[in-house]
């Protein structure tokens, strides 16, 4: 989901009729902090199945590799993933290592798309080789569609749903974020249906754009389950 800022603690005390407000971002404090994230690493037992499909999802090059380490990239960045190459046998040793992120450590890493169409035309091209999302979903703040590499490591790809970070800040201390802070699943491929007949970009971002017309939709914990989670 969005890394939007989002409410900043208050210093007041808090009675029963106070609600959280947006923070406005253009007050909020200038603090040293990490321009971007430069790359991360995976301990892997399956480094060719991992350079394939970060070749197919990110369009990743190999610009070294051993029979220790591989390092990729996909844009100016010297490397963006590093694969430390692991006895392949080890994969069997640990069967359920993959599972592990749905009970415990980090869940996801998230990426940002700064369209719908690009977004959607990604969907396209992976599903093209095979490759779909676990899971598909309008969180309110972001569309976002959930893919896992050969290492169960899930990646979502996401669009921000608001014009503004500010507009974003708002729907985040909204009443209807508090109603349904997961979202509702979509159908990527309706969405896709839709963008390819012409629709308005900002039209596919609304709540409900994506529920096919005579499906139910799942919304709020009713979209968890054990794929999704």
């Amino acid at each position: 989901m969005s890394a939007t800022p989002v409410p900043l603690p208050s210093s007041e005390p808090k009675d029963s009729d106070h609600t959280d407000s947006p923070p406005d971002l253009a007050e909020l404090p200038d603090r040293l902090v990490p321009d971007f994230i430069a790359h991360w690493v995976v301990k892997t037992a399956r480094s060719a199945e991992m350079i394939d499909w970060y070749g197919h999802v990110f369009g990743a090059r190999v610009v070294h590799e051993d029979h220790q380490i591989a390092f990729l990239t996909w844009d100016h960045e010297s490397h963006r993933l590093a694969l430390v190459k692991l006895p392949p046998p080890l994969r069997y040793a640990f069967p359920l290592s993959r599972w592990r992120r749905k009970t415990y450590g980090i869940d996801h890493l998230a990426f940002t798309f700064t369209s719908v169409a690009r977004l959607l035309l990604t969907y396209e091209r992976l599903a093209g080789v095979g490759i779909r999302p676990v899971w598909s979903i309008n969180h309110g703040p972001t569309t976002s569609l959930y893919y896992e590499d050969p290492e169960g490591i899930r990646l979502e790809f996401q669009t921000e749903n608001h014009p503004t970070a500010q507009q974003t800040a708002e729907y985040f201390a909204s009443d209807a974020f508090s109603e349904n802070p997961i979202g509702t699943n979509v159908d990527p491929d309706y969405l896709l249906e839709r963008f390819r007949a012409g629709a308005e970009p900002a039209d596919l971002l609304k709540p409900g754009a994506g529920v096919r017309p005579g499906t139910k939709p799942k919304s709020n914990k009713r979209a968890i389950t054990w794929k999704t989670l």
